[in-house]
């Protein structure tokens, strides 16, 4: 059999096309096309196939549609057989298939290649493997499925792949002078992620390498005119080198030439080894050869410093006590001889990590006078995957003024460079929305004056064992919500009303996003009394439909599942349960009630959801549900635990202690 996904969903058995039936059986078959070898949980399929609401049959739906592709690609397979291709697993399904049968496998595998060649100084055979890669991409991927799923968060990231394998492709063909190989898909790629200023630089590249200087210079003028009109921005300093160096040179491929021992050794390779940080010495040697290289081979002017700060919010208020807390440790940082600090702002989503780390980065920027670098890493993004340290050394690396074409292969490698241009300087890094530890590492700068500032909805208690400064943030006093509400709405409307505005904060759990949310509802209608946005509130009490918007990064729901997707199967469970508990206090005896599980199992995964800031342990042993996380947690129990689960989960609970009932009152 043949399996495409990346363009129209198609499927072959011989020559012949099999008709995949209803759209959403073809979803179906589409995500677990993108997870081949490997299962799906049955509640990822659901969030993929219903992103909005599912059905109340969403998971005996689920189990028609496998049953039909079941039978549609093993059309002798007997009534109730496992067969071999679409297999049952606890949870969920998988698809069988070898690499051969798919094109996606086919493309990750040559991409790996790719990867392998480019790390052992072989750019004329990556550009052979990615090229193939490439080869396999007919369209926008799972063509022909419903917008709403292709925009799911897994097929995004296919994309991504595929953009990345493009970008790589542009490098390794601009070193060997093989661009006219990789520009269709080049092309494609800026056209799929139009807003991505590193890899339109290396369209600009790739074209100017070809001889097309004037499309060149024109491709980089109309991504210039949409980061204006989309973003409000202007390029950043990868696209401005691209261009400057369209404008000074031609762009040829790189020459090799021999070394003292005969061999040949490319520019690149010499480049990647001066810039590996293996002692202090090499480290020295690899600053000054970029200072040369900048003011000589590049054509560079003198260091820049960057500034990169998003804008602050101006409506930020309260949380006086942080501010004064990173101040302090800031000040240290700058006057001490020793190691750089690292302050770790941690909290639940909507809290406003983001929003106090980049009202205090503008504030302390004058005590970093050599930059202040941002780097996004998408750890919880809802719609893209997190950014690999290699990629975000990269930016980082542009922003300190190195041009692409000097930037080292491999994390090791970038980072030393990286850690060497930071040296005898004072800057702020700035590392919002951490996924893990491993994320973050690479990108903490090692020069006494530095101090990286990273954000995370995780505890990451391996940063902080290495030293890093812990921040928690909790929910903001009923007074500073207040005054944020009204920064938002206006003092009058606040002071006109109130017992309103008091019912509001309530409502609203005192969550930042969740209050921005109310706010804007409230800001976009001035006729509308607060008193008239309270009683939707209280009438959506329970729920998450008030705290719903059109951007997935202003949406309570999405935020909230962006932290759940990333839970342990067990973990999830448990959270989805803690719904039915009558609270506000939960013990492991609760837990390991509520999910039939070993009491250590349990501890282990209230431990989880913790350090998720999913639950807050306001005493040892002794957890809180946030009431916008019980909401969340009961929209997620009813799609995902049976009836029977729900039943069950209740009876155990009731017979774990005395008097504790459950959620809906029911022994």
């Amino acid at each position: 059999m043949r399996f495409e996904v990346l363009g129209p969903l198609r499927v072959w058995r011989g020559e012949s096309e099999l008709d995949l039936g209803f759209p959403q059986q073809r979803a179906l078959l589409g995500l677990l096309l993108l997870h081949t070898g490997r299962p799906v949980q049955m509640h990822a399929i659901v969030d993929a196939l219903w992103p909005e609401q599912p059905p109340v049959s969403a998971l005996n739906v689920v189990r028609r549609y496998a049953g039909s592709l079941r039978r549609l690609l093993e059309p002798g397979l007997p009534p109730r057989a496992p067969g071999r291709r679409l297999l049952r697993r606890t949870g969920g399904y998988l698809l069988a298939a070898d690499r051969d049968e798919v094109d996606l496998l086919r493309f990750r595998d040559l991409t790996r290649q790719g990867k392998r060649a480019v790390a052992t100084g072989r750019p004329d055979v990556a550009v052979g493997h990615f090229a193939d890669a490439l080869g396999q991409w007919r369209g926008r991927v799972a063509l022909g499925l419903p917008a709403s799923t292709r925009a799911h968060v897994q097929f995004a990231g296919v994309e991504r792949e595929l953009v990345e394998t493009a970008q790589m492709a542009a490098d390794a063909a601009l070193l060997c002078g093989r661009a006219a190989e990789v520009l269709p898909a080049v092309r494609r790629a800026a056209e799929l992620d139009s807003l991505n200023e590193a890899l339109h630089a290396r369209l600009v590249l790739t074209l100017a390498g070809c001889g097309l200087r004037a499309e060149a210079l024109t491709a980089y003028e109309e991504t210039r005119r949409r980061l204006a009109a989309e973003l409000g921005v202007t390029p950043g300093p990868e696209l401005g080198a691209a261009h400057a160096r369209v404008l000074r040179e031609p762009v040829r491929p790189t020459r090799r030439t021999p070394d003292r021992e005969g061999g040949a050794q490319s520019r690149r390779e010499r480049l990647t080894a001066r810039s590996k940080p293996s002692d202090s010495s090499d480290s020295s040697e690899s600053s000054d050869f970029w200072d040369s290289a900048d003011s000589s081979d590049s054509g560079e002017g003198p260091f820049v410093p960057p500034a990169q700060l998003p804008p602050d919010l101006a409506v930020f208020c309260g949380r006086r006590a942080e501010l004064g807390g990173l101040t302090a440790v800031a000040d240290a940082a700058v006057t001490s001889a020793g190691a750089p600090a690292t302050i770790l702002v941690s909290g639940m989503a909507g809290i406003g990590k983001t929003t106090l780390a980049v009202h205090w980065a503008h504030e302390a920027a004058a005590r970093f006078p050599d930059g202040q670098l941002h780097v996004a890493l998408r750890g919880f993004d809802p719609a893209r995957p997190a950014l690999e340290p290699a990629e975000a050394l990269r930016g980082m690396l542009a922003a300190l003024g190195v041009p692409a074409r000097h930037v080292p292969d491999g994390v090791d490698a970038r980072a030393g460079l990286y850690r060497s241009l930071l040296a005898g300087r004072r800057v702020l890094v700035l590392l919002d929305d951490a996924a893990d530890t491993e994320q973050v590492r690479p990108l903490l700068p090692a020069s006494p004056g530095c101090l990286a500032l990273v954000t995370t909805r995780k505890g990451l208690p391996s940063l902080i064992a290495s030293g890093a400064h812990p921040v928690r943030l909790e929910l903001p006093s009923a007074a500073d919500a207040l005054a944020a509400l009204a920064l938002r709405i206006g003092r009058e409307r606040l002071a006109a009303e109130p017992r309103a505005a008091d019912e509001i904060v309530a409502r609203c759990g005192r969550l930042p996003l969740a209050l921005a949310i109310a706010a804007a509802r409230a800001g976009g209608r001035r006729d509308l009394p607060l008193a008239a946005v309270a009683a939707e509130l209280r009438v959506s009490a329970g729920s998450l439909d008030a705290f719903t918007a059109a951007r997935a990064s202003a949406d309570a729901r999405v935020a909230f599942l962006c932290s759940y997707r990333l839970l342990s199967p067990e973990s999830a469970r448990l959270f989805r349960l803690l719904s039915l508990h009558p609270g506000p206090d939960i013990e492991a005896v609760a837990a390991t009630a509520l999910t039939d599980l070993p009491p250590r199992k349990a501890r282990a995964a209230l431990g989880e959801l913790a350090d998720a800031h999913l639950v807050t342990e306001h005493a040892p042993g002794r957890y809180i549900l946030h009431d916008l996380l019980r909401a969340f947690s009961a929209e997620l129990t009813g799609v995902h635990d049976s009836p029977a689960e729900r039943r069950a989960a209740r009876l155990r609970l009731s017979g774990s202690a005395p008097g504790v009932g459950t959620a809906d009152g029911t022994p």
